[in-house]
């Protein structure tokens, strides 16, 4: 009989397809093989728990300068946190600095993380313009590891007019990568800015106002028009109303190669947390902003029938002490983002899993397998299958808890899911072949991420 560096036994396997109850024998840092009744150096015993992949977030924001602050996060206690709620893959962002060449921008990136990252991670390249010089060096990223590239429709600095985004959809395209995109409308945004700030209307409450439904919605048909004239594949980032979703929806019917991402908050916040009292209201201030509770059930409804294809966090944090009170005098000046990198998995098995909203085998798709598969990780990431990594997560669908900001590793003082119930959560993490947390305690090694080429 074979024996393993390490078998997670009796465990309920679930993948994006199936759910069976077997063993995982891992040796080094691969899954070796799945099978019953296998023997090893050391077990680990996940009777009456799930099993499932590491889940892989396509996004999030560590250690992000914004303006003269910075996200919170460095990338030790970001990845930390992650891998503490099962997401053992990271998929963070560059954004090249004036002068700064894209392959000096990627080798900076990585620099950064390297040596302190938890878990492993992949990046998204920026493009914040299309000059030639620019979109020349498209291939030459893509071959060094990065071939998703994250595009702006709004904010100064970062958005590409029609002519610019179909230049870089044209560029991405030509070697097979994914165009990321943000989208909302610079023009109506700007405008009701403007008209609210001119009404000395400053409060949180007023962001979500600045930038309605509709400059969504505009903004992904638009997108979703000029990648149908590339024949590029776009990818649209925090989908926050029905009317974005329906859009892809439609797109994707028509066969156009279009993939759509929401985020926890759009599924389970809505806009009235921008009315909380004393300033409060700023730690919910996020791009898109917080919709309607009647977006957030088409959203659910989307996940479940492949409308969107994954949840990402958009993990963005910002202390509200010091960073978001930034903005006390206007909202246009609160950091924008909300963090979120820890609590996904679980938020999706009470709200999505046990609401009935999505399945089991689909709440493994949208958090681990499909990220995976539509950033070139897959089957490295993101499923269980002899020859993936050992990145795993032992969920207890049966611990009960209460979510608050005590319970979280995130280096941020607050969590927009203070008091939420759970039930559900994960009960031990492994990245490739290690175990990273037990017991509610991290007790992995810092540094130990690897940059993945996507």
């Amino acid at each position: 009989m074979q024996e393993f560096d390490l078998v997670v036994k009796n465990g309920i396997l679930v993948t994006a397809s199936d759910t069976f109850k077997a063993d995982v024998g891992i040796t080094g840092e691969k899954i070796a093989a799945i099978g019953i009744d296998f023997m090893g150096e050391r077990t680990i015993d996940a009777e009456g728990k799930l099993v499932l992949p590491g889940a892989v977030d396509p996004h999030v924001h560590i250690e992000m300068p914004v303006g003269a602050t910075r996200t919170s996060d460095d990338w030790e206690k970001g990845t930390l946190a992650a891998v503490c709620g099962g997401t053992t893959t990271v998929i963070d962002f560059i954004e090249p600095a004036p002068g700064e060449t894209l392959l000096q921008a990627l080798e900076a990136r990585r620099k950064l993380a390297e040596g302190h990252a938890v878990a492993d991670f992949a990046l998204h390249m920026t493009l914040a313009n299309d000059r030639p010089e620019t979109l020349l060096q498209v291939s030459e990223i893509a071959e060094a590891g990065c071939s998703s590239f994250k595009t702006y429709l709004t904010y100064e600095g970062f958005a590409l007019s029609d002519s610019a985004f179909l230049h870089a959809l044209e560029a991405v395209g030509t070697v097979g990568g994914v165009v990321m995109v943000h989208a909302e409308n610079d023009a109506i945004i700007a405008h009701r800015k403007q008209q609210l700030l001119a009404q000395g209307k400053t409060a949180p409450r007023y962001h979500a106002l600045a930038r309605p439904a509709v400059s969504e919605a505009e903004a992904i048909q638009r997108a979703v028009a000029l990648a149908e004239v590339t024949g590029a594949c776009l990818y649209i980032v925090h989908v926050s109303t029905a009317a974005g979703a329906a859009i892809i929806r439609s797109a994707r019917d028509r066969g156009l190669n279009v993939f759509g991402e929401t985020c926890p908050q759009y599924l389970l916040l809505n806009d009235n947390e921008l009315d909380r009292p004393d300033f409060e209201g700023a730690k919910f201030v996020c791009s898109p902003p917080l919709r309607k509770a009647t977006d957030q059930q088409v959203l659910w409804h989307a996940l479940a029938k492949d409308g969107l294809q994954t949840v990402g966090t958009d993990h963005c944090s910002f202390n509200f002490h010091g960073q978001k009170e930034l903005g006390r005098d206007s909202f246009a000046d609160i950091p924008g983002g909300l963090p979120g990198i820890e609590s996904r998995l679980a938020l999706l098995y009470t709200y999505g899993v046990l609401q009935k909203q999505i399945s089991l085998n689909r709440w493994v798709e949208i958090c681990c397998t499909n990220p995976a598969r539509i950033f070139n990780l897959h089957p490295q990431k993101g499923t269980l299958a002899a020859g993936a990594d050992a990145d795993l997560v032992v969920f207890d669908t049966q611990r009960h808890l209460i979510l608050t900001h005590s319970l979280l590793h995130q280096d941020v003082d607050y969590t927009p899911y203070e008091g939420f119930p759970l039930q559900g959560y994960p009960a031990l993490t492994l990245t490739r072949g290690k175990v990273v947390f037990e017991k509610g305690q991290f007790i992995g090694q810092k540094g130990t991420g690897r940059f993945l080429h996507s």
